[in-house]
């Protein structure tokens, strides 16, 4: 691979909407900047359960770095985030933006981010303060269902995953290796 590709100029993407398919494709953008030599970094907000592609991605561990903070446990059980729930979404982001900020990644992604925001567990004035200290060269990607229109207004590329369509509706449940 070639260590030496420097992206010339980064944008911003936002993958919303009810679809499937966002973090699918956040994901899929950092095998493609690892099979050309560009580092990833990416936060999980709300996630802690084991998914597949974090055991995919050990195999890729020198081009990408893919962590997960808090849990969605308060919204399965719909009572209100605690403070547990918002401290974790806070180190999420203070973690990204030193990643963001270091100079070693080109791609930096906030999976589920909008999600975090929908929740109340971050407030889209921080993410819009995040947008605006995006280095030049690096590639920042955002997604989550329930995107804030000051996100959208603020990227480049915005993409919504319409749902039409999705087995769930007859009862299949999350499949490992498809879904999870």
């Amino acid at each position: 691979m070639n260590a030496n590709i420097e992206l010339k100029k980064g944008y911003i993407h936002i993958y919303t909407g009810n679809g499937k398919g966002k973090t699918t494709a956040a994901l899929g953008l950092a095998l493609r900047a690892a099979g050309n030599g560009l580092k990833t970094f990416g936060i999980r907000f709300m996630q802690n359960y084991p998914y597949s592609e974090l055991r995919s991605v050990q195999c890729l561990n020198r081009w990408i770095t893919l962590r997960q903070c808090g849990d969605d446990a308060f919204v399965l059980q719909k009572h209100p985030p605690d403070v547990r729930d918002l401290e974790a979404a806070q180190e999420g982001l203070k973690a990204a933006r030193e990643a963001m900020l270091s100079g070693e990644y080109s791609l930096v992604i906030l999976d589920e981010v909008c999600v975090a925001i929908y929740f109340k567990l971050l407030k889209t004035e921080e993410l819009l303060s995040f947008m605006s200290q995006k280095p030049e060269k690096v590639e920042l990607v955002l997604t989550g269902r329930y995107c804030p229109q000051e996100l959208i207004e603020k990227a480049d590329l915005v993409t919504e995953m319409r749902e039409i369509k999705h087995y769930y509706q007859k009862g299949i449940i999350a499949r490992k290796g498809i879904e999870c």
